[in-house]
């Protein structure tokens, strides 16, 4: 082989090659990890009502380590996304010094079961949150059906000038509405729909006509409904009263 120059001179050009691409790497770690490239500017962009500058401030300074090349992009993603408000935070690197961050925050639909919030993607999350929002129930994982058919029903009772304010399910999967007037609506386990729409459909002409409170409505009849009065309850002992509406 050391007789044969073309072959030494391939092996010293590869060996050369090797050399170069080693120094161009070392090169470019050092002007990555450089102190020359800071990050000198936060962008916050999107609608914020919830989540604060003081928010935003406390996880840039604790999570914004490195420079423009070594920031963790994934890491502070997830750090912002902590936040009790931020549904969705997408951060991205502008040349030569800026981070740009765009938030999504959660839009409350719902309190569920007193203990957290549902978003209008049916999505349950922790925050604080003093306004009047109508009431989920029902087994873990079941918040988004129940915000379907939460905006389902509620669109069904404009008609009629109701409004839901409480929507629950039992682990049987029978379904309860109860609405701003102080009326329940019992609607059982199947056909929930059409048996709310038949009581849309007759209301007007049948217990809008006795113009009186009512406390309860069953919908799980064949043909009609039950319905309880409470000025009917109040004269009689014993037992609830109960009217039946075909």
């Amino acid at each position: 082989m050391w007789d044969r120059p073309d072959t030494l001179n391939a092996i010293a050009n590869a060996l050369y090659g090797a050399a170069a691409l080693l120094a161009l790497y070392a090169a470019i770690l050092l002007v990555i990890h450089s102190p020359a490239f800071p990050l000198k500017e936060v962008h916050v962009d999107g609608e914020l009502t919830h989540v604060t500058r003081e928010q935003i401030e406390s996880v840039a300074r604790r999570e914004l380590k490195g420079n423009f090349f070594t920031l963790d992009l994934a890491a502070t993603r997830t750090a912002f996304q902590t936040l009790p408000w931020v549904r969705r935070a997408e951060v991205r690197r502008h040349w030569p010094d800026r981070l740009e961050i765009r938030f999504e925050e959660h839009r409350p639909l719902a309190r569920w079961a007193d203990v957290a919030l549902v978003n209008t993607h049916g999505e349950v999350f922790k925050a604080s949150y003093g306004g009047e929002l109508p009431l989920f129930i029902g087994p873990a994982g079941t918040a988004k059906e129940i915000a379907i058919q939460f905006e389902y029903f509620r669109r069904s009772l404009v008609p009629i000038g109701e409004t839901p304010v409480q929507l629950s399910i039992t682990p049987r999967r029978a379904w309860q509405l109860k609405l701003a007037s102080g009326l329940t609506i019992e609607l059982g386990r199947e056909q929930m729909e059409a048996r709310l729409a038949r009581f849309v459909a007759v209301y007007e002409r049948t217990l809008a006509r006795l113009e009186r409170r009512l406390e309860y409505v069953d919908l799980r009849y064949a043909n009609g409904f039950a319905v309880r009065i409470p000025e009917l309850r109040d004269k009689k002992s014993g037992p609830p009263a109960a009217r039946r509406a075909g």
